[in-house]
Parts: C-alpha cells; sequence; structure tokens
C-alpha cells in the first residue's frame, strides 16, 4: 500500500504486513519506509521503530546512518573527529577516468567548495540519481538506488553505481541486510588507484560505544597546545569467522565474516559483516577503534586494476544487525543460513 504522507509530495510512505519464512522461535514485524525527498532520507522502521536510514540529500556520498541497534542504540557513527570522511556504512573507492585526473570518492567529503558552509556544493561527489525500486513485500524490502559518481561539480560522469538492499526482519529487533553495490565503467575505462585499506567496499564505522578502543580528544593537551588523542580500552570486541580476536589478530586475515560486539549500559549487541557465500572469502581490514569491512580478491586489493568501458564490478555483502555476542547472537549459524539462501 502507498501513500502521500501529510508532509506533502515530496514524503512517500510505503507500508506492508507481513512475515517472512524464519524458524518458528522468531517473529517478525511489520516494515515501514518513510521517503523524505526534500530531507533526502529513506527510513526503514521495524515494527514501528527505525532501523536504519539511507542519507542521499545533500551529502558528499550516500550512506547508511543511523543504524541502531536491537534495543534502539546508536550502532553506528557517522563522522568522527580523527576521520571525519567516515560514514557510517559506506561505499567508495579512489578512481581515475580515462584522460581525467585521480578522484578520491573515497573521501569527497575533502572536496566541498567552502568548507565553512554545510550546503556548498562538492567538487566530487557520489550522487544519488533515482529510486529504481521501494517495495516491501512478503515481510521482506527491497530496495535498488540509482547513482552516480561525479567529478568537477558534475562535469564529469565517472562511474554509475547501483546498490540493491534487501531487508530482512528477524525477529526482537534484529534484522538482516542483504547488500549488493555495483558500479559500471560507463563513461572510459576507469583505474582503481586505492592501497589497501583506503576503500569502501563497504566499511562499516562503529560508534565509539561498541568499539574495542575510543579515542578522545583533549583540547590543547598536546604538545605546543595543540590536540591530543587519547585512546581508552572500550568494552568492544572484534571476533572472525576464524576464532580470531581483535585488530591484532583479524587485520587483513582471510575470514567468511567478521563481528563487532559490546556490550553498552548492560546489554551487549552487535554488527557482523558476511562476505559473498559464492566467491572465496575476503581479507578483513579491521582496526579497534571501530572501522572494518572486506577487501576484494587479491588481484584487485591495494594495487591498480582497470575497469574497462563498459564492464562492471559487484560486492555483494551482508549484515547482521543482533542480540548478544558472537555466540548467543548466533553469528556462524546465521551466517550458514546465508550461505544456504535462507536468510
Amino acid at each position: 500500500m502507498r501513500t502521500v504522507s501529510p508532509r506533502g509530495p515530496l514524503a512517500l510512505l510505503i507500508l506492508l504486513t507481513g512475515s517472512v519464512a524464519l524458524p518458528a522461535a522468531e517473529s517478525t514485524a511489520a516494515i515501514e519506509l518513510k521517503r523524505d525527498d526534500h530531507q533526502g532520507t529513506l527510513q526503514v522502521l521495524l515494527g514501528g521503530r527505525e532501523a536504519f536510514v539511507y542519507q542521499y540529500g545533500h551529502v558528499d556520498m550516500p550512506h547508511l546512518y543511523p543504524v541502531q541497534s536491537p534495543s534502539g542504540k546508536l550502532l553506528t557513527i557517522q563522522k568522527t573527529e580523527l576521520y571525519p570522511h567516515h560514514r557510517s556504512v559506506w561505499f567508495g573507492d579512489t578512481v581515475q577516468l580515462e584522460g581525467q585526473p585521480t578522484t578520491s570518492f573515497y573521501q569527497p567529503l575533502y572536496s566541498q567548495v567552502d568548507k565553512k558552509d554545510p550546503q556548498s556544493p562538492y567538487r566530487d561527489r557520489i550522487r544519488h540519481v533515482k529510486f529504481l525500486t521501494e517495495e516491501v513485500k512478503d515481510g521482506q524490502a527491497n530496495l535498488e538506488m540509482q547513482l552516480r559518481w561525479e567529478a568537477s561539480l558534475g562535469q564529469v560522469p565517472v562511474m554509475d553505481d547501483v546498490r540493491r538492499i534487501r531487508v530482512v526482519p528477524l525477529g526482537d529487533g534484529e534484522y538482516f541486510l542483504d547488500c549488493t553495490f555495483t558500479v559500471t565503467a560507463a563513461y572510459g575505462d576507469v583505474t582503481f588507484r586505492s592501497d589497501q585499506a583506503h576503500y569502501a567496499w563497504p566499511y562499516v564505522r562503529m560508534h565509539p560505544q561498541f568499539a574495542v578502543e575510543r579515542t578522545r580528544i583533549e583540547k590543547g593537551a598536546g604538545a605546543n597546545g595543540k590536540d591530543k588523542p587519547v585512546t581508552e580500552k572500550g568494552t568492544g570486541t572484534i571476533t572472525n569467522s576464524e576464532g580470531q580476536i581483535n585488530g591484532a589478530d583479524t587485520c587483513m586475515k582471510v575470514a567468511r565474516w567478521a563481528d563487532y560486539s559490546a556490550t553498552v549500559d548492560g546489554v551487549t549487541e552487535g554488527l557482523a559483516i558476511f562476505s559473498d557465500p559464492q566467491a572465496p572469502p575476503p581479507q578483513f581490514f579491521t582496526r579497534d577503534y571501530g572501522t572494518f569491512g572486506p577487501r576484494r580478491p587479491d588481484a584487485q586489493n591495494g594495487k591498480p586494476f582497470v575497469l574497462k568501458k563498459g564492464d562492471s564490478l559487484s560486492q555483494r555483502v551482508g549484515l547482521l544487525i543482533h542480540t548478544g555476542d558472537v555466540t548467543t547472537g548466533r553469528v556462524a549459524e546465521r551466517y550458514q543460513q546465508y550461505a544456504a539462501g535462507q536468510l
């Protein structure tokens, strides 16, 4: 059912109640999609409560924020003092269109023309073009968005980008996102120039309250009155499918999945990233301060490669938002369900 909300024609409400085939112990909740083109947001609610928001308005790149835990806590952070280009759940890279200079679509934030004006345009950005699919069917939501990577204030299109998200309620506030990102070199050969760390296919930046380590800034406490970063131990734990723990043992290690869980205000919850079960397991880049995500295959990771004009490149991942830690949250079991097409 589609109705125009009282806010006007720029706000679209899609509501459908249903259930999805899951184990009998789990019950699902109705999914609502609330789109506001004026604000540039598509809000996804489960059982009337916000799960996550797709941000596509005046931004340097579309991304998911906030991403809420089953109990309603912020799992991710959109912008941090040390790394302001981090975008909660985001996808981007540094590339060069044939005949054009190299452009960072990993951190296009820094291309804003007037950094003192939040509404100032970005010289380089990933722009949301339109929604291709917005539907709730059989208890799941299906979203498909068309985007374009653009340089020189939109004058130079670099790549096309289609993103698909399948939203699966798991009951009790838990949910699963099956995401596919596909870029196409529609305007000429594109050379990818990122190193092993500085590209997001995708990356997740956990909120400091879920991190293994937290970094706070002491203003003027450093040498010559400079700001001083101070690292503190958090309650978070990174665990991968191989049983390795935290950044020192999981970073750049091959794994089927990686999980980031923590206990906040007495409640343990987390977010796991699943790799594509139909592809070889990738390396995962992980950091105790909160960033983690899968790498591309070795031949395309940390070394230049060319996507020929007309060719496409895809990355599929699953995002599991769960109650409990890696064990009580049944992360390994749910990855097997994902691999078997049951999630």
